[in-house]
């Protein structure tokens, strides 16, 4: 009688969304420089002067921001690759991205990872500026017409002979 209850939960809890501000915590390492220019498991090449990464979970092109709490220093990256495969490492980064992170000297570095999520952004109101008011005045008729333009009509009027 529990089985079915049991699996329907089960099938039910795996649809749910996992909380956006889960955080992963471990041990951070970056591709060496002969990576430079070669495909990643997305298919994207990965350049040495990008804020990509590798994870074994998140979607390709999620953007994770990841934090160095020795330092305070974080950066944004998408993932475009998979791996680390070593015990404890939880992200690959790019060496632009282990140099944001100030971790290029250790080689391995402890790190927090949680998934990035933009920040809502509030429509621009701009602010009422006063402008100066402009008195225009006729000189001539009751009609403006530049003098360009009123070379240009007294031309077409002329009679032809």
């Amino acid at each position: 009688m529990y089985k079915p209850l049991l699996i329907i939960f089960s099938v039910i809890l795996m649809w749910l969304p996992a909380p956006a501000s889960a955080q992963q915590k471990g041990r951070a390492t970056f591709y060496t420089r002969k990576w430079d220019g070669r495909k990643t498991a997305s298919g994207e090449r990965l350049y040495n002067d990008s804020l990509v990464c590798a994870h074994k979970t998140h979607k390709f092109g999620t953007l994770l921001l990841v934090k160095n709490p020795a330092n305070g220093k974080e950066v944004v990256v998408k993932v475009i690759d998979r791996g680390p495969y070593v015990k404890g490492r939880i992200i690959d980064l790019s060496i632009r991205a282990a140099r944001e992170l100030g971790i290029l000297n250790q080689g391995v570095a402890m790190v927090e990872v949680s998934v990035y999520k933009k920040p809502t952004e509030v429509p621009y109101k701009p602010e009422e500026i006063p402008l100066p008011e402009i008195e225009m005045e006729v000189t001539q008729g009751n009609s403006i017409v530049p003098q360009w333009q009123d070379s240009v009509v007294t031309n077409q009027k002329k009679p032809q002979p």
